[in-house]
């Protein structure tokens, strides 16, 4: 059995008996949340009665930029008090029942893109990846919860490498929040990464991210090149 398959059979024995199964999957900044839910879905879909998957991510519910500086909270993206937690929990409610809009984030404008919302019926199973979901699993509506741990130095590592791919594909993009860091070279780019990293998302993945660990049914270990290293299912 691959490690992917054992996450989906632990999985498999907390889907409910009726109505869509709603999947956290969480982790720190970097932590490739979204490669891995897609390959979850994958996982899942591929189970005898062959379920119809959906994947949307919390990043919908973070308030626009506009907002967020109204608030004063352009420097704390990503922290718990700049999503709307409301509007994601009752989201995650509304899909139990009919249709619902899930709102859509671009990571290369920064911010809300209205293109991106999408209307889904209630699927099978629901996989909602991305932060915000550091409360107990419950509390934010999931019927599971998965948290994907990689030491810090693994995770700054690949948030450099994901901050330099949105810099160069900047270069053919003058749309993208990145232009703004175009007049940088590479190594002053890797520089700027460095410091956004420990000024904002290490303080976030030890005040707030790493709390939904103590609360996630699975949790997998990850390694050098995002390897699955082990999976640990605590007694809850």
């Amino acid at each position: 059995m691959t490690r992917l398959a054992e996450v989906a059979d632990l999985l498999r024995g907390r889907r409910p008996g009726a109505g869509p199964f709603v999947v956290g999957v969480t982790g720190g900044v970097a932590a490739g949340k979204s490669a891995f839910a897609s390959e979850l879905a994958s996982a899942l879909a591929a189970w005898p009665e062959r379920p119809a998957v959906e994947v949307v991510g919390t990043d919908g519910f973070l308030f626009d930029n506009a907002t967020l500086k109204a608030r004063q909270l352009t420097q704390r993206k990503g922290f718990p008090e700049s999503y709307d937690r409301e509007a994601l929990r009752a989201a995650l409610a509304a899909i139990r029942v009919g249709p619902t809009e899930f709102p859509g984030y671009s990571h290369a404008i920064y911010d809300l893109d209205p293109a991106l919302v999408r209307r889904l019926d209630p699927p099978d199973v629901l996989i909602i990846e991305g932060l915000g979901l550091h409360e107990p699993p419950a509390t934010t509506g999931l019927d599971a919860l998965v948290y994907l741990d990689a030491p810090e130095a693994l995770l700054q590592a690949w948030y450099a490498e994901r901050f330099i791919a949105f810099w160069r594909a900047a270069a053919d993009d003058p749309t993208s929040f990145y232009v703004r860091f175009r007049h940088l070279d590479e190594a002053q780019t890797r520089e700027a990464a460095a410091m956004v990293w420990e000024a904002t998302n290490l303080p976030n993945l030890r005040d707030h991210i790493v709390r939904a660990r103590d609360h996630a049914h699975v949790i997998v270990r990850k390694g050098e090149g995002h390897a699955i290293e082990a999976v640990i299912a605590p007694d809850r």
